[in-house]
């Protein structure tokens, strides 16, 4: 609104205000219809039903959450919502989730998801689908799962990897690099291990004040930034939806999160791209060799830019390694609202990109009939033969067309650049 309001902005303002007193809020918070096929230990594999007007097609799609925080995050208000998104693209949709971690869970460590959850999640999807490949789309932790699980299982039947947001070098957060000394004075022994050990699991409370720390401006300064926005709807539901998020993070396990203290916060292993398991063997980011598209938040203070580039040099195997900023912060470059112009598009023309071509079930003559009698269907085959070819060609060919557009305001010449 400006700082005179215009007749019109006073007549928006006050609608939306009734309805947030009439109806409780703005935002649309049905969650997207899903059924479970799959659950074990810390473990909801679930397919979401494809949209009516759409017919489900080509490689599944994944969505690997993060520990502590909520699914939401993937499907956070219908009009902003990547798991929307993607049903309407008519792609079979699958997440991984895990449930409310309780005490019993404390001596589970990130080699429960690296290895168990997330392959298991995989194969599921997988069989599902009708053994295809499977895209796994990882935020934050989830992303960090992503790469771990196809480091330590190239057997996995994975056909490409979206990482949004996850940090490979702390040392380049803002928040930790300052305060990574005084850790380490601890030797182990401070009050957060103390804590965690004590609990079993890292709080849900101290979980949600680390996230809304991250922003901790944006919080000081939003109920001035709701007063600005009373006439626009979509950013007053934007802002319910992320509250509702932000309100229903879980714990930590205790060991998990003793590692990630210790390990990733502390002493920054992930920053050479590997990971010690507990029986020996060290898993390495440059054994993957499917294809990696990495996504960076332009304005992310959990994972900034050079936090989350420092995993480019390190995807030495991979068929093709793709870096792009985006805007938006942690949650905002995945979710936010401009995410459904800036992330989402590149995510699409990614996972065509690498999408399979479906498995030969007929023979080679009735293709050929079908084809020769209906010309679209021609037309379909020879692009789907052409982006096969594509997908097969090692890096050094032509140069890909994702974040190529001039159009866009955020590129990824950085990345091509890689390949070079």
């Amino acid at each position: 609104m400006d700082l005179i309001p215009k007749p019109d902005q006073v007549v928006s303002a006050a609608g939306n205000l009734a309805h947030r007193v009439v109806y409780g809020g703005l935002a649309d918070l049905r969650p997207m219809p899903r059924t479970l096929i799959d659950e074990g230990t810390l473990r909801e594999v679930y397919h979401y039903r494809p949209a009516a007007h759409v017919r489900d097609q080509d490689d599944p799609v994944l969505l690997v959450t993060p520990l502590a925080a909520p699914a939401l995050c993937y499907d956070l208000r219908r009009g902003c919502s990547l798991v929307e998104h993607l049903v309407d693209q008519g792609r079979p949709t699958y997440l991984v989730e895990y449930g409310a971690v309780s005490f019993k869970d404390r001596s589970l460590g990130m080699e429960h998801w690296i290895e168990e959850v997330v392959p298991a999640a995989v194969r599921e999807v997988s069989a599902h689908s009708g053994d295809r490949p499977v895209h796994l789309v990882g935020w934050s932790l989830g992303g960090t799962f992503a790469l771990l699980a196809a480091a330590a299982d190239a057997g996995l039947p994975i056909a490409s990897i979206a990482v949004v947001g996850s940090p490979f070098d702390v040392r380049q957060v803002p928040l930790v690099a300052p305060l990574r000394p005084l850790l380490n004075l601890t030797d182990g022994r401070g009050a957060i291990t103390r804590i965690y050990q004590a609990a079993g699991a890292a709080p849900a409370p101290l979980v949600r004040w680390a996230f809304q720390l991250s922003s901790f401006q944006k919080l000081v300064t939003k109920p001035l930034a709701l007063a600005r926005n009373l006439d626009d709807a979509d950013y007053l539901a934007q802002i319910e939806a992320v509250d509702r998020f932000t309100a229903n993070m879980v714990a930590y396990p205790g060991r998990t999160f003793g590692q990630l203290y210790h390990r990733l916060l502390k002493g920054n292993a992930l920053v050479g791209g590997t990971f010690d398991l507990d029986d020996g063997r060290t898993l390495s980011v440059g054994d993957i060799t499917v294809p990696v598209l990495v996504f960076a938040g332009a304005s992310d203070g959990i994972a900034p830019v050079g936090a989350v580039k420092a995993v480019m040099p390190l995807l030495t195997a991979s068929r093709e390694a793709r870096f792009e900023i985006v805007p938006g912060g942690h949650l905002g470059m995945l979710t936010g609202r401009a995410a459904r112009t800036a992330t989402w598009p590149v995510i699409d023309a990614w996972i065509e990109d690498w999408t399979a071509a479906p498995p030969r079930r007929t023979a080679k003559k009735t293709a050929t009939k079908k084809t020769a009698t209906k010309k679209p269907a021609t037309k379909k085959a020879a692009t789907r033969k052409a982006a096969t070819k594509k997908a097969a060609d090692p890096p050094g060919g032509d140069e890909p067309t994702i974040g190529a557009n001039p159009e866009r305001r955020y590129g990824s010449a950085g990345s091509r650049a890689l390949r070079r």
